[in-house]
């Protein structure tokens, strides 16, 4: 493999892979970290690299598992995203973009609530739209186990904005 067809994966997969190790460390830095030693290990290994077939699904595979022991190792729990979204309203009213922004917001947290494989494959679905079987190979779930974390994910956050919407 070259260096130009190396950047070539690398360039394609990266922001997937900050998002996704993002989302599990909550912090931006620590985020790019792994990234970054993804990329390294990626390159140590390049000559296995070659071999395989779904490239984007094994950098995201080495991207989790790398946030995830970051994760540990800091005895951290997730944050939200608040800070990242930029949401561009147009011709909103302040009342309207005010209740958008509270219910984005209890959204989120109904999200970060959810428990940590819910919260992963529904990123990796609704977020970075993965197949159910890219989900399963960068998971190590069985596409089953797949779909139906994403299914209670789902059912999880609609009962509970349910709940908000009746209060």
């Amino acid at each position: 493999m070259t260096n130009r067809e190396f950047t070539e994966v690398i360039e394609e997969i990266k922001d997937k892979m900050y998002r996704l190790a993002l989302r599990i460390v909550g912090n931006p830095e620590e985020a790019e970290d792994v990234v970054q030693e993804v990329i390294i290990k990626v390159w140590d290994k390049k000559e296995h690299f070659e071999s395989i077939e779904n490239k984007g699904g094994w950098c995201m595979t080495l991207a989790r598992n790398q946030a995830i022991d970051k994760t540990r190792s800091k005895h951290r729990r997730t944050n939200d995203l608040s800070e990242y979204n930029n949401i561009s309203y147009g011709t909103a009213t302040p009342e309207s973009i005010l209740e958008t922004n509270d219910l984005l917001e209890k959204v989120k947290e109904l999200y970060n609530q959810l428990p940590e494989i819910q919260r992963t494959v529904l990123h990796l679905r609704d977020i970075e739209e993965y197949s159910y079987d890219e989900i399963s190979k960068i998971t190590g779930f069985t596409s089953n186990q797949v779909k139906i974390n994403i299914y209670r994910g789902r059912q999880a956050l609609k009962h509970q904005l349910e709940i908000l919407k009746n209060a």
